[in-house]
């Protein structure tokens, strides 16, 4: 003897598998879409359609909005040449005063042994205080000359176009996805999670029809 179910039976059984099945469709969808985001690296003839990713498509695009910010927002060279001119000085001086130290007692002595014999203290002082004098007044001139040719050679723009624009494909999905690994992460599992509420429903919906 074969005891057969009723239908209602054997078809409420596969209505309890419904979360499962969206939960696995909306996590492999949003996956494919993730994926598609850098992916094909190149375009791809897809019947009548030409198939690329959006970051590889659109890398020129965001090479040029993110040299705008970075440029605008961020990191500008006139910020650079005001804090350069607007510094204090006095690290600079210290410095320029050890080299003065370094050549007058070691330098010029090995270059010229006999000198050694008329070099007193109070003769490396007196030259001392005259190189530190002449370099200290012209420490100025020589920032704000330097400081003008960074402001008209270095365009922070065309530069971090440049970098982008040149990245590899891999390189940049490489760089992106370090970045937003969590967040691409929650989008494939937020895809199942939303899959599974919309199955839930539907066995809902069934259940009570």
């Amino acid at each position: 003897i074969v005891y057969k179910f009723p239908n209602f039976v054997y078809d409420m059984s596969w209505y309890f598998i419904f979360p499962f099945i969206g939960a696995i469709t909306g996590w492999v969808t949003n996956w494919i879409a993730v994926k598609m985001l850098f992916h094909p690296k190149e375009p791809k003839n897809f019947f009548f359609f030409k198939v690329q990713g959006v970051f590889p498509k659109r890398q020129k695009v965001m090479a040029e909005k993110l040299g705008h910010i970075v440029a605008s927002e961020l990191f500008s060279i006139d910020d650079v040449v005001s804090k350069m001119k607007s510094s204090d000085n006095q690290e600079v001086i210290a410095f320029v005063e050890n080299k003065i130290d370094d050549f007058i007692n070691v330098k010029l002595v090995a270059s010229m042994p006999m000198l050694a014999m008329f070099l007193n203290d109070d003769l490396k002082s007196k030259i001392k205080s005259t190189l530190l004098t002449e370099i200290t007044d012209v420490i100025p001139g020589v920032i704000d000359s330097y400081a003008d040719k960074l402001k008209s050679e270095i365009d922070v723009k065309s530069v971090v176009y440049d970098k982008v624009v040149n990245f590899s494909s891999d390189k940049l999905e490489e760089i992106l996805y370090s970045i937003m690994k969590k967040e691409f992460k929650f989008i494939e599992l937020l895809g199942g999670i939303l899959g599974f509420l919309i199955g839930l429903i539907q066995l809902i919906i069934l259940m009570l029809e």
